[in-house]
């Protein structure tokens, strides 16, 4: 830090003396809080001593950490009833639509997707919430079908009191994100704020006949979510001093990933409707989407795909407000079935940072979604239906427990009879006979040896997939390689586990894990 102008500094302080008030602040008297604390006159453009970054903890420094830090969506839907309507014939979508982005068609060939989202960090790291910040700006564009093209940024810093280089390591990571999406950072804004916020808005082109909306969805659409849920729960639990250490890595891993291969899944499958989910949780996005389109949904709460930990602290009493929040904004609307847990509930309002796509795809084309979804990779999970019901309304049910069967399945899962030994001991089944009673107390000792020890879940489920592999269970392997992903682990990493068998079986097993991530991609 450069040694601080006397002369400066005296000139302004006593200005502001003479005035009563900073003349930076009005608010604040002189000497002020800062200068008394740190020795910093901030109005003679004095500055904070270079921080060690890795000790920064973002979410120490803020309220509500990531897409908490939202208005609430009563309050905010009452808001926008209240305003006069657009009445720009060019609009396709726009507030009254309460879509995710707005949608103005220029001309019969340029058509604009425009979104604007702005919210505190959600990880401590800065280069980390720069990405996350990035990729969920981003998602609102691939939720409409659109291609994302040029970027404007929103800053808001304490630049008083903390390192500039937070700044730089945020816009760092959130312009690398922008790249990965071909999306050119063009310009933008910064002010001084007590709190950290970045944001950016984003304009998409798409062709005018092909928007996807969260108003159309139809009776008979299957729901597919493309990310696991409890982003919110794990970040707040970082805030109180509580953390899950390995859910909060799979987490962070999967906000930072961008919506785009998803995005071009659903449009080459032609889908009926799609929303991203964000602050509103699960169940808000949900809402909004049967109350627009004027349609209900079944919900399996046993179907969601949950990151590892967020449950346990959810029953644990580790509850965000934005989970009271957003149930206001339902009310009777979600309509819990006998037997569903509560952390369930919770888990569906908890508000997410940088969440998957939640796409309504009609029957008819519900497998082409899922395999364009596998061939690129993304993981989904089939998570419920849109029904004849109440207009507006979500029932949350067990798979199990229902009046109708459930015509989906977990993509997460392959069916019982290809998931190999693993699964048929961990089915859970009532024992009916002795060799029932010894499959029930094997998966009893499957469930304990995975479970986080000395070793944590994620790295077992790495040791057991290299496991699989080196003994060439193609059954195995597939239903662990769908495990890890749901875990948050990446391909490039089961491919690092995958080589440790490798170099254990030799070229047997390379040339059986060749084959099988082939078939992999070809399904």
């Amino acid at each position: 830090m450069p040694k601080p102008d006397i002369a400066k500094r005296g000139r302004i302080m006593r200005r502001s003396k003479e005035l009563g008030h900073c003349i930076c602040d009005p608010g604040r008297g002189c000497p002020c809080d800062i200068f008394i604390n740190r020795g910093l006159c901030p109005c003679a453009g004095e500055r904070p001593a270079p921080a060690d970054i890795s000790a920064v903890k973002l979410t120490r420094l803020v309220h509500n950490a990531g897409c908490a830090s939202k208005i609430a969506a009563a309050d905010l839907e009452g808001l926008l009833a209240r305003l006069p309507p657009v009445k720009d014939p060019a609009v396709i979508s726009g507030l009254a639509a309460g879509d995710d982005a707005g949608v103005y068609k220029i001309n019969s060939g340029t058509t604009l997707v425009q979104t604007v989202d702005i919210f505190t960090p959600c990880v401590d790291d800065p280069y980390a919430f720069g990405k996350i910040c990035a990729a969920n700006c981003l998602s609102d564009i691939y939720a409409m079908g659109a291609i994302p093209r040029t970027a404007l940024s929103v800053l808001a810093f304490p630049s008083e009191t903390h390192d500039g280089e937070i700044m730089y390591q945020m816009m760092r990571g959130a312009m690398e994100t922008l790249e990965k999406a071909r999306c050119s950072l063009i310009g933008g804004h910064s002010i001084k704020d007590n709190e950290i916020k970045l944001g950016f808005a984003i304009t998409g082109t798409i062709e005018a006949d092909k928007v996807v909306s969260l108003e159309t969805a139809a009776s008979g659409d299957m729901l597919v979510l493309t990310k696991p849920l409890g982003t919110g729960v794990l970040s707040f639990a970082q805030q109180i001093g509580r953390p899950h250490e390995a859910g909060l890595k799979a987490a962070e891993r999967s906000m930072m990933e961008l919506n785009k291969d998803a995005s071009e899944a659903m449009i080459k499958t032609g889908v009926s409707a799609c929303t991203d989910i964000t602050g509103f949780g699960l169940f808000g996005h949900l809402i909004r989407m049967m109350r627009h389109s004027g349609t209900a949904a079944r919900v399996y709460a046993d179907k969601l795909p949950v990151f590892e930990g967020a449950l346990e602290l959810l029953r644990g009493g580790v509850t965000p407000g934005a989970v009271e929040r957003n149930s206001e904004f339902a009310g009777e609307d979600l309509i819990a079935a006998n037997g569903v847990a509560e952390e369930y509930k919770n888990l569906g309002f908890g508000s997410e940072t940088s969440g998957g796509l939640l796409i309504a795809v009609p029957q008819q084309r519900y497998k082409t979604l899922v395999s364009e979804l596998n061939s690129r990779g993304v993981l989904h999970s089939t998570v419920g239906e849109v029904i004849h019901a109440r207009a507006g309304s979500v029932e949350l049910a067990m798979s199990g427990h229902t009046g109708e069967k459930m015509q989906l399945k977990n993509e997460t899962e392959t069916s019982r009879r290809e998931q190999g030994c693993c699964s048929e001991a961990s089915g859970g089944n009532e024992a009916r006979g002795t060799a029932d009673a010894s499959m029930k107390a094997f998966g009893e000792l499957i469930g304990s040896v995975t479970a986080s020890g000395k070793i944590d879940k994620r790295v077992k489920e790495l040791i057991i997939f290299s496991l699989t592999v080196s003994q060439r269970c193609e059954p195995c392997v597939a239903m662990h390689y769908d495990k890890a992903l749901a875990m948050g682990i990446t391909p490039e990493e089961l491919d690092e586990a995958a080589w440790c068998a490798v170099l254990i079986g030799g070229a047997p097993v390379k040339m059986f894990y060749g084959e099988y991530l082939k078939r992999r991609a070809a399904k």
